[in-house]
């Protein structure tokens, strides 16, 4: 999909922003472009695909591909996080060594319960939200036993997250909820004292 896109600032002023693209996993890229200017590491919890052979660029969108795979992810990561409950978070932070991290597939509350006890006040929570309806334009179709897993909506309750973004195809609207969380994390790397 081809997306018109201004260039991003380099120092967060309020010049012209990116305009997202409707596609979730998309947007999700809009703001790890913007973080890449401040030198962040993406960090994706893809262990579980690395050691499967599965196509990850595959898996991102609401193809025939993923729905083949997807209950048998859930199955073994559910076994895994039986074994080990920090064995995605720990995957998922090897060998990191930027600023920023931005770790993508958090997917239950021990997930993020991980994170805050290792690395505390650091720890910023997003949650990027899209009504049912837009989720179906975008090709979503419920599938149970799958989509009421708790791989998929263990964080829905319980987690109070520190930014919420609405990704419902408002690219103005979702352009200034990512550069005011980009905001925020500049403000956060700043030096204090």
């Amino acid at each position: 999909m081809d997306v018109e896109q201004e260039p991003v600032p380099d120092n967060g002023s309020d010049s012209p922003v990116q305009k997202p693209p409707p596609d979730s996993m998309q947007s999700m890229s809009v703001l790890l472009d913007r973080l890449a200017k401040e030198n962040q590491d993406i960090r994706l919890m893809q262990a579980e695909l690395q050691e499967h052979g599965l196509d990850f660029q595959r898996l991102l969108d609401a193809s025939a591909y993923k729905e083949q795979y997807r209950q048998d992810m859930i199955r073994w990561g559910e076994e895994k996080r039986r074994a080990d409950p920090g064995f995605f978070c720990r995957t998922a932070v090897q060998g990191a060594a930027q600023p920023v991290w931005v770790v993508s597939d958090t997917r239950r509350l021990s997930d993020v319960e991980w994170f805050r006890g290792a690395y505390g006040d650091a720890v910023l929570t997003v949650r990027v939200t899209a009504t049912e309806e837009t989720r179906r334009r975008r090709s979503w179709v419920f599938v149970a036993g799958v989509d009421d897993a708790e791989s998929e909506c263990g964080l829905d309750q319980g987690v109070p997250f520190d930014w919420v973004i609405a990704n419902d195809g408002d690219g103005a609207a979702l352009g200034a909820q990512l550069e005011a969380l980009l905001q925020d994390i500049r403000s956060r790397l700043q030096p204090r004292g």
